[in-house]
């Protein structure tokens, strides 16, 4: 099993990473002495491939566990379904002694950070991630929230989970699509960190692909490094942590203007990823040769790297104007430099922005 540290001080916490680990959490959580009520939060899709034997090794370790599921999707990520959660919470009698379990993919691990954030005004929880855009991202970094129909994560908070348990076995349940939408996150790694590990995924893509387990948990190990580092530099996203949402602007508006239902989140995020590198390569920043990397990894993948013109460009510009990097209404981007290297561009010119909109 291999094992990391997010540093923050007092709120520092573990992730742990392996194969075939996901019950043997409750023997690690002897550790922290846990004597009150405690919640697993699923959804019925992922409660059915592996939520019985979490919970028995719960209760086996002593744990008293209630489940509250929620439908499966990204529309249900909003603040009905954060409210149901925090009744049946409430309806269970959890105190501040409770830990939530969030088992699943992003919109799990996002919406039960925000629940844990605020019932009573703050409880622990443990991330469980089982999908791979939520092992490489989500589950990492302690951001929690719920979309709003004008903007996606625009209502959250900053808060650490108590510690993040990875088991890669869960991704041989994954359909393909997902999986693969995972990939977009980790391939914006290399792109905004690490030139080495973008080039490690382009040429072990099919080693990737085939899910070989030992390269997946060097895969799964590196993003996690990668965003703990940044994330212990800028937890808040005052300044270096926004480099994170390289090709999320874009794919964020992407989701907006479809309401979350046409592409999974890694989708829009790479359509966004070379939309933005081809906005960066129009304003001189980025070198063609780069730019086209950029474009022909992602496409390598089996994601898609346009829309192909389905979508309203003033939709889309609305939407980018709403982004939470906007400040007095301007719209910033995360764009490429080289890659390893990106920035945040304060000015775009909209002559620009638009040529690339049309493009998508």
């Amino acid at each position: 099993m291999k094992t990391l540290t997010v540093e923050l001080g007092r709120r520092s916490y573990p992730i742990y990473i392996g194969s075939g680990i996901l019950n043997n959490l409750a023997q690690k959580l002897k550790d922290y002495r846990l004597t009150s009520k405690c919640a697993i939060v699923s959804n019925p899709t992922v409660y059915k491939l592996y939520g019985e034997a979490f919970y028995n090794s719960l209760s086996e370790a002593g744990l008293n566990t209630v489940v509250v599921l929620i439908p499966d999707g990204e529309e249900y990520k909003d603040f009905f379904w954060a409210y149901y959660i925090l009744s049946k919470l409430l309806e269970e009698g959890l105190d501040r002694g409770s830990v939530l379990f969030a088992l699943g993919g992003g919109v799990i691990g996002d919406i039960t950070g925000f629940v844990a954030s605020t019932y009573m005004r703050g409880i622990p929880y443990v991330q469980v991630p089982t999908t791979l855009l939520s092992q490489v991202d989500s589950s990492v970094g302690g951001k929690t929230g719920v979309n709003h129909p004008l903007g996606k994560n625009m209502i959250g908070t900053f808060y650490q989970p108590m510690l993040v348990w990875i088991d890669v076995q869960t991704l041989k349940s994954l359909p393909e699509r997902e999986f693969l939408a995972g990939l977009a996150e980790v391939i914006k790694y290399g792109v905004i960190w690490d030139k080495d590990f973008f080039e490690f995924l382009r040429d072990q893509r099919e080693a990737v692909l085939k899910q070989k387990e030992d390269v997946l948990i060097e895969v799964i190990k590196r993003c996690c490094e990668i965003k703990a580092e940044v994330v212990s530099l800028d937890e808040r996203e005052s300044g270096l942590r926004a480099i994170l949402n390289f090709g999320h602007t874009i794919g964020h508006a992407i989701e907006t203007v479809t309401n979350y239902r046409q592409y999974l989140h890694g989708e829009a995020v790479a359509i966004g990823m070379v939309a933005e590198a081809m906005l960066a390569q129009k304003i001189s920043l980025l070198s063609t040769e780069d730019a086209e990397m950029i474009k022909e990894v992602v496409a390598d993948y089996g994601l898609p790297i346009s829309t192909g013109g389905r979508l309203q460009r003033a939709q889309m510009l609305k939407a980018m104007s709403l982004d939470k990097k906007a400040r007095g209404g301007r719209i910033r981007v995360v764009l490429p430099q080289r890659i390893g290297r990106v920035r945040i561009q304060e000015y775009i010119e909209v002559e620009k922005l638009t040529e690339v909109l049309n493009s998508i």
